[in-house]
């Protein structure tokens, strides 16, 4: 900490460019966000509890890159590995709740412990349950508990997926300390009718509210319409606050935009800003790499993340 407080003081450019030491690894990448944000954060180490995807620039794929750039140790324990993203319409996947059984009990063999631990896709109701404890586990030592109950969207259920899987994600969610849904999720989880025509502000507020009393923690609601206005919706438990953020739909669909969204959330939150300021960071640079790829020819294939980087300083 002493050797980062004299390095504030001297020329930033100069620090990260013409020291050779770090041009390596990502050692350049820590150090240049800790000093272009004025030295005020330090990378956390964090778990990502999500599915691998083997072409395809979403889940782990998408996370992992941004929340290294962004400073952060990452650690990973897929949920599937599957062979593409699901826009293609063919797809293989590989259910790994064996392996992430034995892995955890491994991991708390060796007494393995991290600042926050994400969840994002989950295959079965056995897994959701498992998640569950483990994250109920590391809550209790103080780790923060991100949950992306991912389930549906445009007011239905993905493919696959049944009441059950609701009832364990909701599950799942008592244990968060932060969760980010969509609309349609968020209404499944809170039992309320989904509007196809969106809700009012009295309305959000009250589908907040219902998720904050099941696990008693922060919530982010995406892809809502509210009033008529396209917003992210939030409720920050510390604070006791209530936000509404309206952005402008881009004519462009890229699979992974919500992983997007979360790292960064995540990665904001964990470098101390505020829950508004951290989802105002996310949809700017969800907006930015959108619009960075409009010309993309294999939009299934999602945003290229690691050529976007630059967007998140």
């Amino acid at each position: 900490m002493r050797m980062a407080a004299f390095l504030i003081e001297i020329d930033k450019d100069a620090i990260i460019d013409d020291f050779p030491f770090w041009q390596y690894g990502t050692i350049k990448n820590i150090l240049k966000y800790y000093l272009l944000k004025g030295g005020a954060v330090l990378g956390k180490q964090v778990l990502l509890i999500n599915d691998l995807p083997g072409y395809g620039e979403v889940a782990l794929a998408a996370m992992m890159p941004i929340l290294t750039h962004m400073g952060h140790h990452i650690y990973n324990l897929p949920t599937a590995l599957v062979s593409n993203t699901l826009d293609y319409g063919k797809f293989e996947i590989l259910d790994t709740t064996d392996y992430m059984i034995h892995t955890l009990d491994v991991w708390r063999a060796l007494n393995f412990s991290f600042d926050a631990v994400s969840t994002g896709f989950i295959v079965t109701e056995k897994q959701a349950e498992m998640i569950r404890e483990y994250c109920v586990e590391e809550r209790k030592k103080g780790t923060l508990i991100f949950v992306d109950p991912i389930m549906g969207d445009e007011g239905h259920l993905y493919n696959g997926l049944t009441d059950q899987t609701v009832a364990g994600l909701r599950n799942l969610i008592s244990a968060a300390d932060f969760m980010v849904p969509n609309y349609t999720e968020a209404s499944f989880l809170a039992g309320v009718p989904y509007k196809e025509e969106g809700t009012t502000e009295p309305e959000i507020k009250d589908l907040l509210l219902r998720l904050h009393e099941i696990s008693r923690g922060s919530v982010i609601i995406t892809s809502a319409k509210v009033d008529g206005k396209n917003a992210v919706a939030g409720y920050d438990a510390k604070l006791d606050k209530f936000f509404l953020i309206h952005f402008s739909l881009i004519p462009m669909r890229f699979p992974g935009t919500g992983d997007i969204f979360s790292a960064v959330f995540m990665g904001g939150v964990l470098h101390g800003k505020t829950m508004k300021d951290a989802a105002s960071h996310a949809m700017d640079t969800v907006r930015r790499m959108i619009e960075k790829n409009l010309g993309s020819r294999e939009p299934f294939k999602g945003i290229p993340i690691e050529t976007c980087l630059e967007v998140l300083d």
